[in-house]
């Protein structure tokens, strides 16, 4: 790592770490966001990520930047479909708006951790061969195909507690049956009042099973969920973030940026779901595009035809792509 490399890591950690910690502090009560709020929160997260990128520009040049904006609205655009998921999690669990900023908090702690792990992974194993660029490509375009084979009519409502996070859970932890606040766990004492004798003697059974000293509550399990289910999802994204930048300082800058500012873009979503109808199917186009596009990085690199995408056009095509997906939608709900 050169000195600019390192600088622009702490530069990177620097915003991150602030605009983080402002929206800690904004948001330690447990309240409901308001489609307001969540508007003016992504304004503000945009405005950082941007921050960034403007950096990005002064110090390193406009192909590094349009790189970075690139896959910042790669990442983005691949995370509603993650977002939809989400909101049919919290709607099976039954949690209360008021608690689920607090839930995707952590979850986005998670999907930070993660995303190192696999932008780290996915950079390695491209540096390996360029035939590696097609098998990536293939992984691409199969999730646009999967998402195309939804039914859009169909309303998929998912049974959670056959998910392998939720059975993990009861594996290693007694679960308390209902929500208790905010808390993930709650110890044995602070319980035995709140539920009834035969749930008493059924959560007693579980406690000197599992010899455990903390009881994990539905909101936990709530996490779990949907932690592992941003890590699938992360196998579809990463690869189509790194199609558009193979230095990892500048994939995971883009990715982990677009994902701080997904607590507050879910709110967004979730009031604006019914309006915008070709969304989805604007991020399958991308995903398609994506896909020849590593697939024409990989023949470039084994046949030397010389015929690549640069990184101001692929960020042209993706904004087109979500524009069209966007005004389709405005259009169609008028």
């Amino acid at each position: 790592m050169d000195s600019l490399e390192f600088q622009t890591m702490i530069v990177f950690i620097i915003f991150a770490v602030a605009a983080f910690a402002v929206d800690f502090f904004a948001h330690k009560k447990d309240e409901k966001i308001s489609l307001k709020q969540a508007a003016l929160w992504s304004i503000f997260w945009i405005a950082v990520s941007v921050a960034f990128g403007g950096y990005l520009y002064f110090a390193r040049g406009s192909e590094t930047m349009s790189l970075y904006f690139a896959g910042y609205i790669l990442e983005k655009s691949l995370s509603v479909d993650n977002l939809f998921v989400m909101m049919a999690i919290f709607s099976w669990f039954k949690i209360p708006e008021i608690y689920r900023h607090r839930v995707l908090y952590f979850g986005i702690i998670g999907a930070v951790i993660f995303r190192l792990v696999f932008v780290a992974v996915g950079t390695s194993l491209l540096g390996i061969s360029p035939w590696m660029e097609f098998v990536f490509a293939a992984m691409v375009a199969y999730s646009a195909v999967m998402m195309m084979k939804k039914d859009d009519d169909e309303e998929q409502i998912e049974d959670y507690s056959n998910h392998l996070a939720y059975r993990a859970v009861y594996r290693f932890f007694p679960v308390f049956p209902r929500l208790l606040g905010h808390s993930f766990f709650v110890k044995n004492s602070e319980i035995s009042a709140q539920i009834s004798a035969d749930e008493k003697t059924k959560l007693q059974n579980q406690i000197s099973k599992l010899n455990a000293k903390w009881i994990a509550t539905p909101l936990f399990l709530c996490l779990c969920v949907i932690e592992l289910s941003d890590v699938m999802f992360a196998f579809d994204s990463v690869p189509a973030v790194i199609a558009v930048s193979r230095e990892p300082l500048i994939v995971y800058s883009a990715m982990i940026f677009a994902i701080l500012g997904l607590r507050t873009l879910y709110f967004v979503l979730e009031a604006l779901k019914d309006y915008l109808v070709y969304l989805e199917k604007a991020v399958i186009a991308l995903l398609f595009f994506i896909a020849a596009k590593l697939a024409l990085n990989a023949s470039a690199h084994i046949f030397h035809h010389g015929f690549e995408i640069s990184a101001q056009v692929s960020l042209w095509i993706i904004l087109g792509i979500l524009s069209i997906g966007v005004l389709a939608s405005l259009f169609k709900t008028k």
